[in-house]
């Protein structure tokens, strides 16, 4: 892996009047959780994002492309560059516009936003798979539902022994349940496979009006962004959307599970670390994905009822 380097604040200004000579010198200021980015809210109407090593540079050059792909298929809003290259040699940089909107960790999304993230995972089953592939767009394989209800069990435990979560819980995915719900062949779609509430842009009245870290984007499991979802928005809104959307009974149980699992095994995580910056957010995703869903108690599954490969 390569060393990661960090721009500062000057580095930033130089690049910015570089880029927008004319705009009279804007407020810059860091922005929180930028991935495998260091961002910066650039006046009002920007973001730069500088690619710390050659990897997420790799990445980003890959994501400008991709979001030109997937824009026409989603119905929502994908930020936008006006100027990208490289702020030191080999690390690549994207002075992008701003979606305007909150992020989806504080805002609820209304059930005209449910429509809309139905819309962008329709969207997402439409973008032709072998071009996103020429792209670069790696393919994922599906992840063993058993063996991520293997490693939530102990941090079940964990975490109801912290009173954190009831164990009892997660006995609701049984062996034969989790072998059930593995994924079905030929049913990869592309991805955004980091749908977190971070990466919504969603306005005051619930709508969801963009979406926003692409880097991550694969050819592989859809139950993997229902999983986001359930994590960003809540276990029924992410179903609600992801049925309108005509995915079936076993692909969203599937994402539901995905995410009860992976919500358990990183909180737990994070308690053992003794890093608490994050337990507020990962206790809110855990409740988030663990809300119940009628779904899941009225289902029987046939091979004739999985929605959309």
């Amino acid at each position: 892996m390569t060393q990661a380097a960090t721009p500062t604040a000057d580095t930033v200004r130089r690049l910015v009047r570089s880029l927008l000579p004319d705009s009279g010198g804007p407020a810059i200021r860091p922005a929180g959780g930028g991935g495998e980015h260091s961002t910066w809210f650039v006046g009002s109407r920007h973001v730069l994002r500088l690619a710390p090593d050659r990897d997420a540079s790799l990445k980003q050059r890959r994501e400008l492309r991709l979001r030109d792909l997937v824009r026409p298929h989603i119905g929502v809003a994908l930020p936008a560059s006006i100027a990208h290259g490289e702020w030191a040699s080999g690390l690549t940089y994207t002075l992008d516009t701003l979606i305007p909107g909150g992020s989806g960790e504080r805002l609820d999304v209304s059930a005209v936003g449910e429509a809309d993230l139905a819309g962008l995972l329709t969207g997402l089953r439409e973008v032709p798979a072998r071009q996103a592939e020429t792209l670069g767009v790696p393919h994922t394989a599906p992840r063993s539902l058993e063996e991520l209800r293997a490693a939530a069990g102990p941090a079940a435990e964990q975490l109801g022994a912290a009173d954190e979560f009831d164990p009892a819980r997660l006995l609701q995915l049984t062996a034969p349940a989790a072998l059930q719900l593995a994924a079905q062949p030929g049913s990869a779609v592309l991805v955004h496979h980091d749908l977190t509430g971070e990466h919504l842009v969603v306005a005051a009245d619930g709508r969801v009006r963009g979406v926003l870290g692409w880097a991550e984007t694969a050819v592989g499991d859809p139950a993997e962004d229902i999983a986001g979802l359930a994590v960003a928005v809540g276990a029924p809104a992410a179903v609600r959307a992801a049925t309108l959307a005509g995915y079936g009974a076993r692909p969203c149980l599937r994402g539901l599970w995905l995410a009860r699992c992976d919500a358990l095994t990183a909180l737990a995580d994070r308690l053992r670390s003794g890093d608490t910056a994050a337990l507020p957010l990962l206790r809110t995703r855990l409740v988030r994905s663990w809300e119940p869903i009628l779904l899941e108690r009225v289902t029987e599954f046939r091979d004739d009822a999985d929605g959309p490969p």
